[in-house]
């Protein structure tokens, strides 16, 4: 059982975040039960109605030992250059592996998997858990609900397990990445022929809203509080987006949406900026809704835990990332930090690909790991 063979197993799983992972959820539970792993699923719908399922195996006994998470939700593919055409239908080309999810995070979850076959025959004195996640793209829906309501998550908390989260980093250890927050504000009018007075354009009502967002932008750009040297770019990235939703330009906008969406650093009060926007908002008769809150992450540099992962990976120095991971909400855990196969620049790709050395190299590296925390 290896990392390729998995991986490719799970690639073939169209998972995009809107759709139904339940399918995957079942392969992986029995998988896990192969090898060994008592398994709890922890379902829930999301806002469509969708079901969404997440999946946690636990094998070995005792406190503390290693906690891997992943994701199984994969980004849209509608523009796709890979091999064969088909985003979910994985290809091998040279010495990589391509499918939607190879990079961001499936071949991670292949090579950890694979590292669990490889360790199956070892006594494990401390548990092993594997924490597979619904809807991280998309706001870490499904790590919230394991947070929320998974007996294993609670152990994990109780015994002060080691965490790992497998986002593609090289293999390099993260131990910091900003925050991710969204929210959307929206005004409405009256939709009518722009050639006459019956129409309200929603537009206006927006206006002010968007100055003030203008304002907030440049003040954390320029304003040295709102920026993290650890962190390349080191400001938060308040990202204005606006729509009309018109569809012709001789007609008023009976509604206008803007959204923005911000990175946050450690020690960066991002709530701050939520309670900002949310009164200029009612000051200027929009509506306001947070749309997604997910905390930075940190741990100490100098940490026992961190310099314990650097030894193990033949990592000299950890790492900071821009970019969120479920991490972002998984607060309980004491030990954390984010390391896996891949590269993050070819995530979200039209032709995602990993190499297939990085599976090879996640699997040891993950087995070392296994032995390290929980033989």
């Amino acid at each position: 059982m290896t990392a390729l063979d998995i991986t490719g197993e799970l690639i073939d799983f169209p998972t995009v975040s809107y759709r139904s992972n339940a399918a995957i959820s079942e392969h992986l539970e029995h998988l896990l039960r192969r090898l060994g792993f008592d398994t709890e699923r922890v379902d829930y719908r999301d806002a469509a109605g969708v079901t969404k399922s997440n999946v946690l195996g636990k094998r070995g006994s005792g406190q503390g030992g290693m906690a891997y998470f992943g994701h199984t939700d994969v980004v849209p593919a509608d523009m796709w250059d890979g091999p064969n055409g088909d985003p979910f239908k994985h290809a091998v080309k040279g010495n990589r592996l391509y499918g939607r999810g190879s990079c961001d995070m499936k071949g991670s979850i292949g090579s950890m998997l694979a590292a669990a076959w490889a360790c199956r025959h070892l006594r494990l004195n401390h548990p092993l858990y594997i924490v597979l996640t619904a809807d991280e793209e998309i706001g870490y829906g499904g790590a919230k609900q394991v947070v929320h309501r998974s007996d294993m998550y609670r152990e994990m908390m109780v015994g002060r397990t080691r965490g790992i989260v497998g986002e593609p980093t090289m293999l390099q250890v993260v131990h910091a990445h900003k925050g991710t927050y969204g929210f959307k504000a929206t005004t409405h009018g009256r939709a009518a022929h722009s050639s006459t007075s019956k129409g309200i354009n929603a537009n206006l009502r927006m206006i002010p809203f968007l100055s003030a967002m203008k304002e907030i932008h440049d003040e954390t750009r320029d304003d040295p509080k709102w920026n993290h040297p650890g962190f390349d770019p080191p400001g938060i990235s308040w990202n204005i987006g606006i729509n009309d939703h018109t569809r012709a330009v001789n007609m008023t906008a009976a509604r206008s949406v803007c959204t923005v969406y911000f990175r946050p650093a450690p020690g960066h009060c991002a709530d701050a900026l939520i309670d900002r926007a949310r009164d200029i908002a009612e000051r200027c008769g929009a509506e306001f809704e947070l749309l997604e809150s997910g905390q930075p992450l940190y741990m100490d540099p100098d940490s026992e835990f961190v310099g314990e992962v650097l030894a193990l990976s033949g990592n000299r120095h950890a790492r900071t990332v821009c970019y969120g991971t479920d991490g972002a909400v998984l607060s309980g855990m004491e030990r954390l930090v984010v390391m896996g196969p891949g590269d993050i620049a070819q995530a979200h790709t039209a032709d995602e690909w990993i190499d297939l050395e990085q599976l090879e190299s996640g699997t040891e590296l993950y087995s070392a790991l296994i032995r390290r925390w929980c033989h």
